[in-house]
Formats: C-alpha cells, sequence, structure tokens
C-alpha cells in the first residue's frame, strides 16, 4: 500500500519545489509519487508529521566505516599517528567478522541519524573474504551505499612492494562488477578508492585511473598529508587525459589554486571532511576555494574512530570553519566584521544532499524530494522546544538539526527507522559483538580499552 507522509513541513531540496511549510508526500513502492501542500483521496497508510520536518536522506559522502568497533581511540592522534597506530598496526590484524560486524553497526548509525546513502570507503580488505564482508555488512542494514573498494597499507614485509607500487587490483574489481555489485541500480553499488599520485606512483596512478574509466566507476582518492608521492603527478595525469568526471577527490588541503581551477572545469568532484581534517591537521577545509570557482564540496563524516557519525554536525562544521576563515580574511583587510554572512546556511544542506548525489553520479536519483526519485527520507521531530518556532526551515535544519531527532527513516520507500526505533531486530546482541570485536583488536596490539567494563556495566 502506498505511503502518506502527512502535514510535515516539506524541505523538498527542490529548485521547483522549494520548502513546503505544510505539505504532505506520497511514496508508491520505492519512489515518490506527489509532493504537495495537500493530497487527498488516495488510498494509503497515512504517516502523520504534524511538528516534523521532512526531508531528502542525507549523503555521507566519505565514511571508512570498517573502523566503527574503534569509537573514540583515535580522538587525540594527529594524521601522523594515526597513520601509524591504524595503518601501519590495527588494521592488520582485522578478520572478515571484524569488517562485517563493524560495517553493518556503522550503516545502522548512520541510518538511525536520518543518513540514507553513505559512501563506504573501504581500505582495509587484503582478501576477498574481508570485502564480501564489508558489502553484506551494507545488504544487511538496508542502507543505500556506494562500496568504494580500497586496498590495505601495512608496512611491506622483506621483499614486498611498498603499498604505493601495487595497482588497483583488476581482478578483485571484476569479480564484484560480476558478482555481488553486479547490479548497478541497485542499493549497494561499486566504486573504487584508488591511491592517485599524492600516495602512489604514477604508474599505478594512471593504470588506476584507466581501469575506472574503462569500468564506468568512480574513482575516489586521499590527497594530502605529508609529502606527495608523486610531484606533478596530476598535471601528467591531466595530460594523459584521465581526470574527469568520475575523479573524486577527498580533502584536497593543499592543492594549488591552479590545480583546484583545472579540476573544477574537467567536472572532478571533491569531498571534504571538516571537522577531521581540522582536528587531525589536514588543514582548513576548501569549501570556500570552491565556492569561488562556482563549485562545491559534498561532505562525509571520515573516521568514527575519532569523531561522531552525525551528520548534521559535519555540516554545521563545514559551513562554520569557512565562515570563520571568510571573516578573518575580512578582518585581516578592513580590520572589520563582513557586512553580512559570506556563506548562507542553505548551502550546507545542498553539500550534505544534492552534492552528495552529483558526486555519486546518482542526481536523477537520490538527493531531493521530486517526483519520480527514490523515496529516501528523513523525519525529523522539532522536539518539545529545541526547534521551536520555525521561522526559516532550511536555517532551523541546519543549524538546530540534530541526527537524535531523527525520527523516521526510507530507503527506497521502506522505513529502515520508524517511530525513533530501527528496524534491526537484535541491537543489544549487535553491540556485544561490535565491542568484542574492537577489545579483541586493540587488545592484539596492546592498546587499552575500557569497552569490555562498559558493555559489562
Amino acid at each position: 500500500m502506498p505511503l502518506l507522509l502527512k502535514s510535515g513541513i516539506v524541505v523538498t531540496q527542490d529548485p521547483v519545489l522549494g520548502v513546503l511549510p505544510k505539505g504532505d508526500v506520497l511514496i508508491d513502492e520505492d519512489r515518490i509519487a506527489a509532493v504537495a501542500p495537500s493530497i487527498a483521496g488516495v488510498d494509503a497508510e497515512i504517516v502523520d508529521c504534524a511538528g516534523h520536518f521532512v526531508l531528502p536522506g542525507l549523503i555521507n559522502a566519505h565514511m571508512h566505516t570498517w573502523q566503527t568497533g574503534l569509537r573514540g581511540v583515535a580522538a587525540n592522534w594527529t594524521l601522523l599517528e594515526y597513520f601509524r597506530h591504524v595503518h601501519a598496526g590495527l588494521a592488520t590484524v582485522f578478520r572478515p567478522e571484524d569488517i562485517h560486524v563493524a560495517t553493518l553497526a556503522g550503516a545502522l548509525n548512520q541510518l538511525d541519524h536520518g543518513v540514507t546513502t553513505l559512501v563506504d570507503w573501504c581500505h582495509n580488505n587484503p582478501t576477498p573474504e574481508h570485502t564480501d564482508a564489508g558489502i553484506a555488512g551494507l545488504v544487511e542494514s538496508g542502507i543505500r551505499a556506494a562500496f568504494f573498494h580500497g586496498s590495505p597499507k601495512p608496512d611491506p614485509k622483506p621483499g614486498e612492494p611498498h603499498f604505493s607500487e601495487v595497482p588497483h587490483p583488476r581482478r578483485e574489481i571484476e569479480r564484484l562488477t560480476k558478482g555481488p555489485l553486479a547490479d548497478r541500480t541497485g542499493l549497494v553499488t561499486l566504486g573504487m578508492a584508488v591511491l592517485g599520485p599524492h600516495y602512489s606512483t604514477l604508474e599505478v596512478s594512471a593504470h588506476d585511473f584507466a581501469l575506472a574509466m574503462e569500468m564506468g566507476l568512480v574513482a575516489s582518492m586521499h590527497q594530502g598529508g605529508g609529502e606527495a608521492k608523486t610531484p606533478g603527478g596530476w598535471e601528467a595525469l591531466m595530460a594523459k587525459g584521465l581526470v574527469g568526471p568520475h575523479i573524486n577527490i577527498v580533502h584536497g588541503n593543499n592543492l594549488s589554486d591552479d590545480q583546484l581551477r583545472a579540476f573544477v572545469d574537467r567536472g572532478v568532484s571533491f569531498s571534504i571532511t571538516p571537522e577531521n581534517e581540522m582536528a587531525q591537521g589536514h588543514g582548513h577545509p576548501i569549501t570556500g576555494r570552491l565556492r569561488a570557482l562556482g563549485s562545491a564540496p559534498s561532505v562525509g563524516i571520515d573516521l568514527e574512530s575519532a569523531i561522531s557519525g552525525d551528520m548534521f554536525v559535519v555540516a554545521r562544521m563545514a559551513l562554520a570553519s569557512q565562515r570563520a576563515l571568510d571573516n578573518a580574511a575580512e578582518r585581516g583587510r578592513s580590520g572589520g566584521i563582513p557586512a553580512t554572512s559570506t556563506v548562507p546556511a542553505g548551502e550546507a544542506l545542498d553539500w550534505v544532499t544534492m552534492r552528495g548525489a552529483a558526486m555519486l553520479g546518482m542526481s536523477e536519483r537520490i538527493g531531493s524530494l521530486a517526483v519520480g526519485k527514490q523515496a529516501d527520507i528523513a523525519v525529523m521531530s522539532l522536539g518539545p522546544l529545541a526547534m521551536w518556532p520555525v521561522h526559516d526551515p532550511v536555517a532551523s535544519v541546519v543549524m538546530q538539526g540534530s541526527g537524535a531527532r531523527v525520527r523516521d527513516v526510507l530507503v527506497a520507500g521502506r522505513f529502515a527507522k520508524r517511530s525513533g526505533k530501527l528496524a534491526w531486530p537484535d541491537l543489544a546482541g549487535l553491540r556485544a559483538r561490535l565491542a568484542a570485536s574492537g577489545e579483541r583488536i586493540l587488545s592484539s596490539l596492546n592498546v587499552r580499552s575500557a569497552s569490555r567494563e562498559i558493555a559489562a556495566a
């Protein structure tokens, strides 16, 4: 039976529909059938949304979901400490079952916070069994996801090449495109989490970029953190015609203005993780630099081993950090405060909805509430006091929104969360499995953890 979300404050993110101060959304199977101030005369199950925002499900454009069982471990680490302790250490003792439980729990937590699409950047999969365990966790959660297949980055053993010299495994990408991720219109689809010229040789980068282009996949890579492995690599790749809309750059804090301009001209997408970038020492997020070029970023959590999984928080972080930079620049120029805010709050909502959809090449399917699009929807309560009164719905969502107030979440028209409860049947059992996994991983490398005592209490 169709669903009718009734009498909510509908923030569509659609340029024509805009905001309906009191509106209805009709869902038929997996798609949105109508959005209007009032929909009557239909045979549908009614979901009362009075006192609630009805939003497009948020899009988390970058997260290493396999680290969910390590929550809080990296909270005080810089990027260099993170590389040393995680990639060269903790990551090396993960079993497939650790990847599975972390990915499942992390994806469910995203659903709990109003995220309906997760870009899972999985770069700890030394075997196909690790890869399949991560994919299985995403599928079981019910979230829409892009599984970006990466590769581990341990210190090499004697006689082994450094990871920067190892091309992305074509055989594994072909296996996935013919097997578990063969359906490119399914809830879980495939992308490539490659090294890029900052972390690999030019030969490896050229191979990886060409493979992604050949397979019709997004190739996403970290850019920044120490010296580049291949100085001049980006220019060489552009000269080869390998840089275009299939390329996604994560972070990008150290890119020059000329490089950013060249990337924007070629349709490259960008994903920033503002809270973690500022905390771990990447540098300032490139939000304003992209805006100056007529572009904008998508936004992601990055590491739940370091920060929370609430996309409302990181959207505000992206907005506040750029306003702070602009305010400081104006003080440097004039000694005073800008006449008005340089970045409207509404842009931050765009970064976590439509920009995420565009980064994935899914703008026609997700990112806004419009007829024919997938019914990926979050319903967020105004609470008894926290968001009343609502004078500007978009500003209220961005500045006062919280994953903790998300009541309902639908993915492709199906409830992943309803009336404040996730659809997962055994959260207590999942918590116990996740805690046991994290404790085993930390104990194996003598990293102190209190998770066992907390779980027992």
